[in-house]
């Protein structure tokens, strides 16, 4: 059974930063896709950034040049570095794994992220 564990949260001033961490265990498969999705009250689960086996990258025009994502494969380990962070940043942010490409995905259980004064 695949399992995400999402960590690095918090409440934070805007303009600060934070790391988000997600592990995924339970597989013995090279996974092919990682990203960090987020979510606030009443609307859609959005794409912040997602990173392949090979390190190919994609992020939210909303968060490009301040958001860095990155992966260690051998630690099934995908990382979030969130800089210049915005009141407007402010959701929780899922981990998301695709295994095998064509697969269906698997979701963490969130982290909450808060940017206010």
């Amino acid at each position: 059974q695949v399992q995400l564990v999402e960590s690095g949260g918090g409440l934070v001033q805007p303009g600060g930063s934070l790391r988000l961490s997600c592990i995924a265990s339970g597989t013995r498969f090279s996974i092919y896709v990682m990203g960090w999705y987020r979510q606030t009250p009443g609307k859609e689960r959005e794409l912040v950034a997602m990173i392949t086996r090979d390190g190919i990258t994609n992020y939210s025009d909303s968060v490009k040049g301040r958001f860095t994502i990155s992966r260690d494969n051998a630690k099934n380990t995908v990382y979030l570095e969130m800089n210049s962070l915005k009141p407007e940043d402010t959701a929780v942010y899922y981990c998301r794994t695709t295994i095998i490409r064509g697969t269906s995905p698997y979701w963490g259980q969130g982290t909450q992220v808060t940017v206010s004064s």
